[in-house]
């Protein structure tokens, strides 16, 4: 059993415009990653040729937020019709908005009313998505040092609402390096998480880029994945720490070696 290997494009190639990136990437055969599609020539992006993995699944709102679960939703249903565009079937979300990487309306403290509120908007994203043929993946975050002020942001709160909604078009998208920082035992999670999983994003800590270049044991993350019959998309969401290609080609051998 093998693993896909998708590249985040806003991490590596950073000195080339979006679509050289995009080509670079797929010129490597890996698939491509994309964060916000706003402000994206889709049509050049399309006409790369490229096979692109996911991107960011809502433009503005919270989760846990009433009001903001509507608007969520609502950009949920034009992101579907921008991700037709490139052939993308997995739309990211996260618990909160994010501006610039840091929560817009930034909270402390998590509450039964936030955790009721992003359950009932994700149920409803997952009819979205089986109508349309995407699934919604709800992405961990960590608050120690990138997202801040992000509720419910934890691996264990975002897989226990993942399986509370129960959703075949709701999962989880498992941030490895998130997990890391905020919580650790990254393969306990991989094994718990199990068919809940979307997709499994991948960095080094610290700094946050390719494999190899901290404390985690990706090796280990490796033989886990093969163990629990993992045959899904590992996304690199890491800056390069020199190298780009030399990023991608250590990424690669993480997981295929």
């Amino acid at each position: 059993m093998s693993v896909s290997l998708a590249a985040c494009a806003e991490m590596v190639f950073t000195d080339l415009p979006i679509v050289e990136r995009v080509k670079q990437i797929d010129a490597q055969g890996f698939l491509v990653e994309i964060w916000s599609w706003q402000n994206k020539d889709l049509k050049a992006l399309a006409a790369t040729g490229a096979r692109f993995s996911s991107m960011t699944g809502y433009l503005r709102g919270d989760l846990i937020d009433p009001e903001g679960a509507v608007e969520v939703v609502r950009t949920a249903a034009e992101s579907i019709t921008a991700a037709k565009e490139l052939g993308i079937t997995r739309l990211v979300v996260h618990p909160a908005e994010l501006i610039d990487g840091k929560a817009a309306r930034p909270r402390r403290r998590s509450d039964g009313r936030m955790w009721l509120t992003a359950m009932h908007a994700l149920e409803q994203l997952g009819e979205l998505g089986a109508r349309h043929g995407v699934t919604f993946c709800l992405e961990n975050l960590n608050t120690v040092l990138d997202h801040p002020g992000v509720p419910l942001a934890r691996a264990k709160d975002t897989l226990a609402l993942v399986e509370a909604v129960a959703h075949p078009n709701v999962k989880m998208m498992l941030d490895l390096y998130h997990q890391q920082l905020g919580e650790g035992n990254l393969i306990a999670m991989l094994e718990r998480a199990g068919e809940a999983i979307g997709e499994v994003q991948v960095a080094d800590v610290p700094g946050r880029c390719e494999p190899g270049t901290g404390e985690i044991n990706y090796a280990a993350v490796a033989v886990a994945l093969r163990r629990i019959g993992y045959t899904g998309t590992v996304g690199l969401e890491a800056w390069a720490a020199g190298d780009s290609n030399a990023a991608l080609t250590a990424f690669r051998a993480a997981f295929t070696g």
